[in-house]
Order: C-alpha cells, then sequence, then structure tokens
C-alpha cells in the first residue's frame, strides 16, 4: 500500500527532488563505475595495514624477483616481488595512500587559490580582473613539470615538498573556470534580487554564487586530482619526488624500468593501478557534473 501511495503521489504531484536526483545517480553509468573504484581504492589505502600481507619495507633478497601468481608464483607474494624482496602487493596497497593523498591535499591547495581568485575576478571585475587575469597569465608561462622539478631539485624531494609544489602550480584552472562562471552567474535575476535588498557582498557569493557554480569547481577539482597525481607518479619517476623506500606507484615504475624488458610486471601492474585511478577520478567528476548541473536540478 506505501508503494501504491507513492506511485499516486508521484503521478500527481510528479517526482520530489530527492527521487529525480536519485534517479540521476543510479542512472549515470559513468558516476557509478567510477564512484565505485574510487571508493574500493580508497578502502584500500585507509585499510592498508590490515589488508597488506607483509611490511613494505621489509627486505628479503633471498626472495627478490619472484613473479606474481598469474606467472607462476606462489600465494606468499601474489604480485611478486621486487629488486630487494619486498612484496609487491604490499607496496601497491600503501603506494594508493600515497596517490591519494597527495592528489586530494593539492587539488584542496590549489583550489582554496584558484577559487578564491576567480571568484573575486569574476565578481568585482575592473582592476581585481585585471590582476588575476595578469597572475594567471604569468603562472601559464611557467612550465609546471619544469617549475616542479626545479623546486623539488632545490628543496629536496618528499611528500610534504611535493604535495605543497603542486598545490601551489595547479591553481591557475580553478581560476579561469571559477572567473567565467561567476561573471555568468553575477547578472541573473537572483543575484540581483539579493544586492537589492541589502545582502551583503560575502552572503552573495557564499549564497547566490557558489551553489550554482559548484558544478564546474567539482570538475575541475577532480581534474587536478588526477593531474597531481600524474605529476607526483612523473616526479617519482625522475627520482624528483617521492624518495625511497616510501611505497609510490611511480617509484615502483621507475625501480622496475631497468627489468621491463624481461619482468614487463614490474612496470605494468603499478601503471594498470595509476591508469585505474586516474580514470575513476575522472569518471566521477565527469559524472557529478551532470547530476549537480543547475539545469537537471529541476
Amino acid at each position: 500500500m506505501a508503494r501504491t501511495a507513492d506511485a499516486l503521489l508521484e503521478e500527481i504531484h510528479g517526482p520530489s527532488p530527492a527521487q529525480l536526483l536519485r534517479r540521476r545517480v543510479f542512472g549515470h553509468q559513468g558516476l557509478l563505475i567510477g564512484g565505485g573504484v574510487l571508493a574500493v581504492l580508497f578502502v584500500v589505502a585507509v585499510l592498508a595495514p590490515y589488508l597488506a600481507p607483509h611490511d613494505p619495507y621489509a627486505q628479503d633478497l633471498l626472495a627478490r624477483m619472484r613473479p606474481p601468481v598469474f606467472l607462476g608464483g606462489d600465494w606468499d607474494h601474489p604480485l611478486g616481488t621486487d629488486h630487494l624482496g619486498r612484496d609487491y602487493l604490499s607496496r601497491l596497497i600503501y603506494g594508493a595512500q600515497v596517490s591519494l593523498l597527495i592528489g586530494s591535499v593539492a587539488a584542496v591547495i590549489s583550489g582554496l587559490i584558484g577559487t578564491a581568485m576567480g571568484v573575486a575576478a569574476g565578481y568585482f571585475g575592473g582592476r581585481v580582473d585585471m590582476a588575476v587575469t595578469f597572475l594567471v597569465n604569468v603562472r601559464l608561462a611557467m612550465p609546471v613539470v619544469l617549475v616542479a622539478l626545479a623546486v623539488v631539485a632545490l628543496f629536496g624531494g618528499s611528500l610534504q615538498v611535493v604535495i605543497l609544489v603542486l598545490g601551489l602550480l595547479l591553481w591557475d584552472r580553478f581560476a579561469v573556470v571559477m572567473r567565467a562562471s561567476t561573471r555568468q552567474v553575477r547578472s541573473r535575476e537572483y543575484v540581483t534580487a539579493a544586492r537589492a535588498i541589502g545582502c551583503s557582498t560575502a552572503r552573495v557569493v557564499l549564497s547566490e554564487i557558489m551553489p550554482n557554480i559548484v558544478n564546474n569547481l567539482i570538475v575541475v577539482a577532480t581534474l587536478e586530482m588526477a593531474h597531481a597525481i600524474l605529476l607526483e607518479a612523473a616526479l617519482s619517476f625522475l627520482g624528483l619526488g617521492v624518495q625511497p623506500p616510501t611505497p609510490s606507484w611511480g617509484l615502483m615504475i621507475a625501480e622496475g624500468k631497468q627489468m621491463m624488458l624481461f619482468e614487463p610486471w614490474l612496470v605494468t601492474i603499478p601503471g594498470v593501478a595509476l591508469f585505474a585511478l586516474v580514470l575513476a577520478i575522472n569518471l566521477l567528476g565527469d559524472g557529478l557534473r551532470d547530476v549537480t548541473a543547475p539545469e537537471n536540478r529541476n
């Protein structure tokens, strides 16, 4: 009877906002796939001390270069061991912690900087807009990889340095997108009405503008999170990112490249994990943009 009553109410009044949101979420395959994969990797990273079968730092030279199970190895080391006899599965699990930590924190730092600059430029215009545009042009004139390499080489490679460098270098896309989105929203009727009734600038920005540009912010945040993860892997691959023996997927690829022609799984396994993480983040961001788009809220 409850279902019948709900069905009748839906026929009379139409679906509720919660029902529409639920339909959009569960009807978006990319969102479900990306969110599912990312959730699994997040759980694996959080529960790494309980899921890892061995200590990721423990070396056993007598057990070095054991192949994975699917290539004839044993179940004591399901994904084999590296050149120092460290369990590859354990290092892969702990490497998820490093990638997610760097990607999320770097995206938060760059998002705070870029969003503040972009919203200020788009809302106030004039000299503020000119100043932000100049800073964005200066930032775009500096290649991210080269600047990151120089800074990390100068101050030394560590987890904290890599996070800070990436967070301070990846804010330009936030600023550009938020500036354009704010310029579009600031001329809408509800913003004009909020100003007319005497709302403060902070309230107009937080209550009227930000909720209507948050979907663009989500997309940029996911893109920059994936970008930060790839840059960390590139820096670690070049030996200027996360330093050994800290487990990092980029570092695992760098350590396995010398044996790539003879033991390709040393590069393939962390490479596939990195590919899956970046793809999941991009699918999740694209799905969240579709679900939270203002035109889909009615």
